[in-house]
Formats: structure tokens, C-alpha cells, sequence
């Protein structure tokens, strides 16, 4: 009972948290290892928990959404797929104790990333004006960051935006339709993967599923209320305790 609530207040304030700002993984995955779960199997079951909110933001982006340039719809959906897979498949063959020694690694990256996200963007943006990537390095781009994502989703949103601007996409819109768009369709194909690994957790992964989509909804109309330096620094500061903590442990 007790593991049960942690994971609901952990997936309801996930589920704001990505409404508003990002960030939510920063406290699903460490709450399910918290709770006696092996960190492989962790990773997967929480990504399931936040499916339903990348699908709801892509389809409430759906009249804006346009691929950037360099690249066609046809290819972003296929380069998502892909590199979705491929993360998930590397996720799937990676043994426990090697997994756990890299979580507070990449926890620390999705931090930096977190933290650095409005610095990264402005970059993106003033690079953009050297003109459009080519068709290749737009997709290999894509593809890495896609990979990343069926990997370990933390950061996944600041890395797809600012992967945007550099590709010369300018429309905010436009870019976060593309990013939910993508972050939809690469967590939708690691989740069908790692569900056929059988690494997921369906009890857990529904009960923060249902809480992740209430905190979505209900839970942003409060944390909108804190100033948005408090909120970000508030999720960097808890990225920087749960990287530590399994420092820590190690």
C-alpha cells in the first residue's frame, strides 16, 4: 500500500510536471527502483506511465504540426520509429548492474539538459540562421536523438526542440507539435518492444498511468501558479538529489 501511494503522488506530480515544464522521469523512474524494481524494468514501466500524455499533446497539436526543414513527415514518422526501436532494443540488452551504473549519468545529462534548456534553444535558434541542415544530418540527427529516447526519455523534450531550431524549423508551434509528435511515436514502439521483453510492469505501470493523467490535467493549474524560475530550478535541484541518491547507492 504503501509503494502504491508513493508511485501515485510520484506519477500525479510527473504528470503535472511534463504539462508545464518536463521533467516528470526525474521522479517516476527513480520511485519505481525506490520501490524494489530493477532499473531496466523501472525505465520501461515509467516511460509506459507517460504514453498517454504524449499522445493527448500531439493531438492537441495536430492543426500546427510540419516537419522541419530538410525532412518529410513521411520521414520524421519513420525516423522516429526507428530510432525508438533501436533505443528500446539496446534498453532490452542491457544487463541491471550496467544500467544502474549509467542512471545517474544520464540523470545527470537530462539535468544539464533541463537546467540549460532555454541557453541550448537560443543556440538552436541563432544557428538556424546559417540556413537548413542537409537532408542527412537532419536525419541522422533525428534518428540519434529518437534513439535517445527509446533509450532513456529524461531531457527527451529539450533535446527535440532545440534539434528543431537547428534544423531551421521557426514556428513554436510547429516545433512543439513536431516534438510531441515524435515523442509519441518513439515511446509508443519502445513501449510495444519493451512490453514484448517482457520488462514492463502492467500493475504499476497503470496505476502512474491514471495518475500521470490526472496530474496532467488537474495538477498544472497549480504548479502554473509558481513562478517559472522556482519551478525549473525546483526540477533541477530534484534531478541533482536523485542522480546523488543513486550515486549514493552505488
Amino acid at each position: 500500500m504503501t509503494d502504491t501511494l508513493l508511485l501515485l503522488v510520484a506519477a500525479f506530480v510527473a504528470g503535472a510536471l511534463n504539462a508545464v515544464a518536463g521533467g516528470g522521469s526525474f521522479l517516476t523512474l527513480p520511485t519505481l527502483v525506490f520501490t524494489g524494481m530493477p532499473p531496466v524494468a523501472a525505465n520501461a514501466t515509467g516511460t509506459v506511465a507517460l504514453l498517454p500524455g504524449y499522445m493527448a499533446g500531439a493531438w492537441g497539436f495536430r492543426e500546427d504540426m510540419a516537419p522541419p526543414p530538410g525532412l518529410s513527415m513521411r520521414s520524421v514518422v519513420l525516423l522516429s520509429v526507428v530510432g525508438g526501436s533501436l533505443g528500446a532494443a539496446l534498453l532490452l540488452v542491457t544487463p541491471d548492474a550496467t544500467f544502474r551504473k549509467v542512471v545517474p549519468w544520464l540523470l545527470l545529462a537530462a539535468t544539464a539538459l533541463f537546467a540549460f534548456g532555454p541557453q541550448l534553444r537560443q543556440w538552436a535558434g541563432s544557428a538556424q540562421h546559417g540556413g537548413a541542415a542537409s537532408a542527412w544530418k537532419a536525419g541522422l540527427g533525428m534518428l540519434l536523438v529518437a534513439g535517445y529516447g527509446g533509450y532513456f526519455n529524461g531531457g527527451l523534450g529539450i533535446l527535440l526542440l532545440a534539434l528543431l531550431g537547428l534544423l531551421g524549423q521557426t514556428q513554436l508551434n510547429a516545433m512543439n507539435g513536431m516534438k510531441n509528435l515524435v515523442s509519441a511515436l518513439l515511446t509508443a514502439i519502445a513501449v510495444a518492444i519493451y512490453a514484448a521483453g517482457g520488462i514492463v510492469h502492467w500493475q504499476e505501470a497503470l496505476v502512474m498511468m491514471l495518475a500521470a493523467t490526472a496530474g496532467g490535467y488537474g495538477g498544472a493549474r497549480v504548479a502554473r501558479r509558481l513562478p517559472a524560475p522556482v519551478l525549473r530550478w525546483g526540477i533541477v535541484a530534484t534531478g541533482l538529489v536523485m542522480a546523488g541518491l543513486f550515486f549514493w547507492k552505488q
